[in-house]
């Protein structure tokens, strides 16, 4: 015979499990450190800093008329 079950139960059991997974996930996106937080945003910095001094000025290749 197959083994009874209380649904309910099973309902309770499984919501929790997905509250339980949406916790951890927030937790590693927001459980950081002060320092890490800001090592993150520098190195963000640093990044767009580069990007930007690599861009190219269109405005020195094309003359100020096109």
């Amino acid at each position: 015979m197959a083994e009874i079950i209380n649904l309910r139960s099973v309902k309770k059991a499984r919501i929790r499990a997905a509250l339980r997974a949406q916790g951890d996930a927030n937790a590693a996106r927001f459980g950081r450190s002060k320092a890490e937080r800001a090592v993150e945003t520098a190195r963000a910095d640093k990044a767009s800093q580069t990007l930007d001094g690599h861009k190219r000025d269109d405005t020195a290749t094309n003359g100020p008329d096109e």
